[in-house]
Parts: structure tokens; C-alpha cells; sequence
């Protein structure tokens, strides 16, 4: 199995791109990866020059492509679409800049002893097996807790499933308490405490009359993009006349959805709902964050991240930035949040890592 050091072995990492979304088990190895090499050698896809193709890999649905040329790499990276061949039924592939930083492959601890007696946790692995066939599990323990291993795309589709199985047995049961109830989530990729004033700014709190309305939970930064650069967004809320109620928690925000206006359809907000589960789940695949550590820096240095952030966002205007009093939040597409820190990296003077 071929791994991240095949790729700093190479001395080519910065020719080197992720894909990530693969299918899994339709071809062998060998067919899988000249399938892939044929891909980004075409230049309908912004290909070129392929130095090599790595794959199999430690994960499943990954493989490591590298090329000649550093400026294929990043015009793969720009190209927002990438499909597989007829013959690998268009698999949607997702490509990201390569980095000796990333997590490639995640090892995640699952206690689903929290769904209590709601589910049957035999037959609930059964279904995200089935959903995520690239995640390894492993057996489950008498005590509710499982491992689980594979890319982090495919962990943070595992996250969404879970908190959509949450959100729905929490609309059950209809006993939503605002201050007796907190998620707790580990990111796999950074465990940043977001300060207290980014949950001023961001919502009030799901009051008790939320019962009678519809509840989703929906990752913080996937919540804020959706919010801050999707007009559709907003100009939902308002078509259907719904009030939006959130409450942020750490790296979770709960929604709550209320019709507003008397002799409203009563489905109104359920619809409503779907529109925002199904735009928010084309934004997990889509975004990804950078960071730029404030705490400890010196002043001069805080405000040079700063000001080069300001000065590029006008530049990227399809990126969020969310300034905090010890980091600032870069979201985006792996291509705009990769070119925006190169920029801003750049403009302060130093190396992109």
C-alpha cells in the first residue's frame, strides 16, 4: 500500500494532487488507476503531463497523482468539476492540494451507546456501511463503541449522517431544552476553540416554543458560508415567510424553522428544511478551511495576516473569512482557500507550507 511518504519520498509535492472518491471495488487496482491517469491527462479536465499515479493507497477511494508540470496541478485543482469515465458510472471526484499536513486517512472512535434504545445499533453500522462503503469498521463492542478508518471527506460524510439520525430522533421525541442539551464534535484536521464572541454574532437561542417548528443541526462553518455567501439562503427564509432561529455550539449550530405568517402552509417549513439539508450537504463536499494562528504572534505580524486577508477578499469573493480574536477561519473551495493562503502568505512575506 502506498501512502504520504511515497509522495515526500518523490520530492514532488507540489506537483502532486489528492482524489479523492474513487469507486471502490468496480475495477481492480491496475484498471482503477490508468482510468484515473487517462482522467487528468485529458486536457478537457485542465490535465497534462502525468508523472505518476499512486494507488492503492492506506485509504480506501484515494490516489495520488502526481505531474510533470507544477502548473497542472494547480489548473486540475482550479477545474471545479471532475467525472470519471461512462464506464466508472461518472464517479464525482473531489481533488485537493497535496500537504504533508493533511490527514489522508482519519482513525475515528464512535460511542453510539448515545442513541440509547432509539435505534438498533447492529442494523444503524449496517446502513452507514452500506452509505459509505469506503469507511473500514470495526466490530461492535458490547459497550456501543466502534472504530472507524478512511479519507476525511468520507469521515465528515459519516458526521453528517450521524447528526441527520440525531436531528430526526430529536424531532421525535419533540423535548428540545436550549441550555440541557450540548454536541461535542473532534475535528480530525484542527481542534480550534472558536472565542465567545463569534456565538454573539451569530444567532440567539432556540427558544422552547422551537418545538413547534422544524429542528436540523448543521456543521458551524458549512451554517455560516450558507448564511453569509448563499443568497438563496436568505431570499428562502423570506419567499416562504420562515423565521430562523440558531443556536451555535462549538462546531455545531442548531436551526430551528418556524412559519411566520398566519395561514401559511403548515409544510412550509419542512420544505424549507430539505432545501437547506440538501444545500448543505453539496457544501461538505465542497468547502474546506485553512487557518491563520494569531495567538502568540506579535502585533505587527497579527495585523500583516490581517490587513493581507482584507486586501484579497475582494479578490476571492466566493471565500469566507471570519475573523476571531485567535485565528482567523478561511472557507472555501480547496482551490480558493489554497490560492487565498499562497496570496496572503505572500504578501507578508513568507513561504507557503
Amino acid at each position: 500500500m502506498a501512502s504520504v511518504l511515497n509522495v515526500k519520498e518523490s520530492k514532488a509535492p507540489e506537483r502532486t494532487v489528492v482524489v479523492a472518491g474513487l469507486p471502490v471495488g468496480l475495477f481492480s487496482d491496475q484498471l482503477l488507476a490508468l482510468l484515473v491517469k487517462s482522467h487528468f491527462q485529458d486536457i478537457k479536465n485542465e490535465g497534462g503531463d502525468v508523472e505518476d499515479v499512486i494507488y492503492p493507497t492506506r485509504t480506501k477511494g484515494v490516489a495520488y497523482v502526481i505531474f510533470k508540470e507544477k502548473k497542472v496541478a494547480e489548473n486540475v485543482i482550479r477545474h471545479k468539476k471532475h467525472r470519471l469515465a461512462r464506464k466508472a458510472r461518472h464517479a464525482e471526484l473531489t481533488v485537493s492540494h497535496f500537504s504533508d499536513k493533511i490527514f489522508s486517512s482519519v482513525n475515528a472512535i464512535l460511542d453510539l451507546s448515545v442513541f440509547g434504545k432509539e435505534v438498533t445499533l447492529e442494523t444503524l453500522v449496517k446502513d452507514l456501511k452500506k452509505k459509505i462503503p469506503s469507511l473500514n469498521f470495526s466490530p461492535l463492542k458490547p459497550n456501543g463503541r466502534i472504530s472507524v478508518e478512511g479519507s476525511f471527506l468520507a469521515v465528515k460524510r459519516l458526521k453528517e449522517s450521524l447528526l441527520v439520525r440525531a436531528c430526526s430522533l430529536l424531532e421525535k421525541d419533540r423535548n428540545f431544552t436550549s441550555e440541557g442539551r450540548k454536541w461535542n464534535r473532534q475535528n480530525p484536521q484542527r481542534n480550534i476553540q472558536r472565542s465567545n464572541n463569534s456565538l454573539a454574532s451569530v444567532g440567539t437561542l432556540v427558544p422552547e416554543t422551537a418545538r413547534s417548528g422544524e429542528m436540523l443541526v448543521l456543521d458551524t462553518d458549512v451554517f455560516l458560508y450558507l448564511q453569509h455567501k448563499c443568497r438563496s439562503y436568505e431570499s428562502t427564509l423570506k419567499k416562504f415567510h420562515i423565521l430562523s432561529q440558531e443556536k451555535v455550539d462549538g462546531e455545531i449550530t442548531t436551526v430551528c424553522l418556524k412559519n411566520i405568517q398566519v395561514g401559511s402552509q403548515l409544510n412550509n417549513a419542512k420544505h424549507v428544511k430539505e432545501l437547506i439539508e440538501e444545500w448543505s450537504h453539496a457544501l461538505y463536499l465542497k468547502l474546506r478551511k485553512e487557518t491563520f494562528i494569531l495567538e502568540g504572534k506579535e502585533k505587527k505580524e497579527k495585523r500583516m495576516i490581517k490587513w493581507a486577508c482584507e486586501q484579497l477578499s475582494s479578490r476571492y469573493p466566493e471565500v469566507l473569512i471570519n475573523f476571531y480574536r485567535a485565528h482567523i477561519d478561511i472557507i472555501g473551495s480547496s482551490s480558493d482557500t489554497y490560492l487565498f493562503k499562497k496570496g496572503v502568505m505572500k504578501l507578508i512575506g513568507q513561504k507557503v507550507s
